[in-house]
């Protein structure tokens, strides 16, 4: 059953295939609810609500007997952090730069999950991309598609650390294939590219500091100390994936939908900065981004914008700075402040 399901995952379109059981040993739960006791998933309400069920895969479906671990390589084919130098232009994270994965990945999923109900007929199939409450990164290590780095996301030997994952859940037993050991050895390259610090520790990350959700997640102001050090970098981060050293083997991804839009590879600040509700939502369409809104976007455009030391912008920044959303207008201050010609 393995082989098969493999053979058709990947003739899918899928670019890697693991299998595991349906459970997670009680050192997971223990890590996950100390983040959550020591607020490091700053206001990620949703990860508490549901942390009983992210911890063990049979609270989520007690029915669950085995999970087909599925990756989606997304690799640039560029230097994904090539704007960075660029100060009137943003950075956006790579895997927001196209179509939204999870349009792509559960339309694969649901693929991979009806073939499998039709050739064992009786079996129970559910599947899941990163929204539902599933440790998926765990689950990946232990079905061997790769293992958690020490910037706590997933590294893979083969495709680097560019992998989207989704999960099919069903009641077949499948046994397990041999989980993934760590390979990160003395390494710490993730943990200095770090712009704000957000690592405590190796294999520990502070939300609270990480740009990708500061940019993603948090709704009010930025902590004004933080701001300084985001750079242009208005939706995601990648540096820490970067980094890794193991992406000499990466590949460039081969997926048409991932291919990036023109528009978001290098986009000028003074543009997104202009964007209201409607040009916000037009422009966005069928991308992550626009799940977080124009108001929160357009704050980070503002953060970079103050980060540019382009004293051009600074008409644009004053412009929003009675903006009818309070963290947007405060955001365009401080802006605006920070490019006065005296600083």
């Amino acid at each position: 059953m393995r082989r098969a399901i493999r053979a058709e995952a990947l003739a899918i379109g899928f670019d890697a295939v693991g299998f595991a059981r349906a459970y997670l040993p009680p050192e997971i739960r223990e890590r996950l609810m100390r983040f959550l006791a020591e607020g490091m998933h700053g206001e990620m309400g949703w990860m508490e609500d549901r942390a009983e069920q992210r911890a063990h895969p049979r609270a989520l479906w007690p029915e669950a007997v085995s999970v087909v671990v599925l990756g989606q390589n997304y690799g640039p084919d560029g230097d994904p952090l090539e704007t960075l130098a660029q100060r009137d232009r943003a950075t956006i994270s790579v895997y927001a730069r196209n179509r939204d994965y999870h349009d792509v990945v559960k339309k694969r999923l649901k693929r991979l999950g009806r073939w499998m109900a039709e050739t064992w007929p009786g079996s129970g199939i559910k599947v899941f991309v990163d929204t539902a409450p599933v440790a998926e990164k765990p689950l990946a290590q232990a079905a061997g598609l790769g293992w958690q780095g020490k910037h706590t996301n997933l590294v893979s030997r083969g495709l680097g650390s560019w992998l989207f994952l989704g999960e099919v859940f069903t009641t077949l037993d499948l046994g397990a294939d041999t989980a993934e050991q760590d390979h990160c050895g003395s390494c710490r390259a993730c943990l200095d590219a770090c712009p704000t610090a957000a690592f405590p520790a190796p294999y520990q990350l502070d939300a609270r500091r990480c740009i990708s959700y500061l940019t993603i997640e948090h709704r009010g102001p930025i902590d004004p100390e933080l701001r300084p050090l985001m750079g242009n970098r208005i939706y995601g981060c990648d540096d820490c994936l970067a980094a890794c050293p193991w992406n000499k083997f990466a590949r460039a991804h081969s997926e048409p939908a991932f291919a990036p839009r023109a528009e978001l590879t290098a986009p000028r600040l003074a543009e997104l900065a202009r964007l209201d509700d409607a040009a916000f939502r037009a422009m966005f369409s069928g991308s992550p981004i626009k799940r977080i809104g124009r108001d929160r976007f357009v704050r980070n455009v503002l953060v970079a914008i103050g980060n540019s030391a382009d004293a051009a912008l600074r008409p644009v920044a004053q412009s929003l700075a009675a903006d009818p959303d309070p963290v947007v207008a405060e955001a365009a201050r401080w802006a605006a402040t920070r490019l006065e010609p005296a600083r």
